[in-house]
């Protein structure tokens, strides 16, 4: 089974078995719904399947209640750990929308076919979010996720198109 992340575990809260949660999905209401089933990724083997009972927003953290879990000492071993989904779970995204997963990995190139190398990160800094460009004996290309610079994205094939603009490269 393929999970993926969606928050880590920072902390307890109180004595009733909350943690903090850290989101790091953008469907933070659907995910950490009551009834939610998430994963607990544990130190070595399969990840640890968790109920929802509770979750509100908390001082910019989830304070998340799972079912069965509602003294401190019981959640006190989930610190640090990474809450996750499993791939059959993930929401359907609108056309032109993907998952970082999907994008990492894929090959970067211009409109006129020159390659210039292999998505390996995203960062999201504000208004839109950068790719990061590994090329081979340069430094890393930011590449500004807009209309004006990504042309094409090709799952399929693996790939990206991008038009430059003038001063990224």
């Amino acid at each position: 089974m393929e999970f993926y992340n969606v928050g880590k575990i920072v902390n307890t809260h109180g004595i009733r078995g909350e943690v903090r949660v850290m989101a790091t999905t953008d469907f933070v209401e659907e995910r950490f719904a009551a009834g939610e089933t998430l994963y607990l990724q544990q130190a070595a083997g399969e990840p640890l399947a968790l109920t929802v009972e509770s979750a509100r927003p908390h001082k910019g953290f989830i304070l998340v209640k799972f079912k069965d879990y509602d003294n401190i000492n019981d959640v006190q071993g989930f610190r640090n750990r990474e809450l996750l989904v499993s791939a059959e779970d993930q929401q359907p995204l609108e056309d032109g929308q993907y998952y970082y997963h999907q994008i990492i990995g894929l090959k970067v190139k211009t409109v006129e076919g020159r390659e210039l190398g292999t998505i390996k990160e995203i960062l999201s800094p504000g208004a839109n979010d950068v790719w990061v460009v590994k090329r081979s004996g340069k430094q890393d290309l930011l590449l500004p996720v807009i209309d004006d610079v990504v042309k094409t994205v090709d799952l399929e094939n693996g790939e990206v198109i991008v038009e430059l603009m003038e001063g990224l490269e």
